[in-house]
């Protein structure tokens, strides 16, 4: 039986190279059974600044709340982006600010140090480009993208991550190169 995946594709162009992966990753996770819906964030109309941080709710745009519905509905999720200037792209960011809100992805509790976790039971895996070698990535500037996205947004969450792949240097990558990459995203899809 499938699981219910939901895709994030959060690199803003539908031409990148993040977009091949996200396309090749959903076409391998349906052939293998599996339910796939997908975001693509470049293709959303929102507004990725939480304007007044949490002190006043800001409405969600129905964009967003159709997010919120499609990441209740999965039990994993896929998140797609490319590393720049070694975190996640803004609109990544701003995605994440808008929709993993206080009484939908966690919730403070009085008396308890960590907020209880309203996503739990969720699976993710992290399909992660970059124009920097990942070995230098992760052992010179210890990957702050990858910590970020895994640790103190998904876990936070509830969300357990499986699997990251990150795929680099991007730049000036061969044809082959990028072959093998897209045949990794579909391989993990398969699962």
């Amino acid at each position: 039986m499938g699981k219910r995946i939901l895709l994030i594709l959060g690199h803003p162009s539908g031409a990148s190279f993040c977009a091949a992966l996200a396309e090749r990753y959903v076409q391998s996770a349906i052939d293998a059974g599996h339910e796939v819906r997908q975001l693509r964030l470049g293709e959303l109309d929102f507004d990725p600044v939480l304007r007044e941080g949490y002190r006043q709710i800001q409405a969600l745009e129905e964009a967003l709340s159709v997010a919120q519905s499609d990441i209740l509905w999965a039990e994993h999720l896929t998140l797609v982006y490319p590393i720049w200037w070694g975190g996640i792209p803004a609109l990544l960011k701003g995605f994440f600010d808008r929709v993993f809100l206080p009484g939908f992805a966690f919730k403070y509790r009085k008396g308890k140090a960590f907020p209880d976790k309203l996503l739990k039971g969720r699976t993710a895996h992290l399909l992660v480009t970059m124009d920097t070698p990942p070995w230098y990535y992760r052992w010179f500037y210890r990957m702050p993208g990858l910590h970020q996205v895994r640790k103190t947004t998904l876990e936070f969450c509830g969300i357990k991550p499986l699997r990251t792949l990150t795929f680099g240097p991007v730049l000036g990558s061969s044809d082959h190169q990028r072959k093998t990459w897209l045949r990794q995203a579909q391989a993990i899809a398969a699962h």
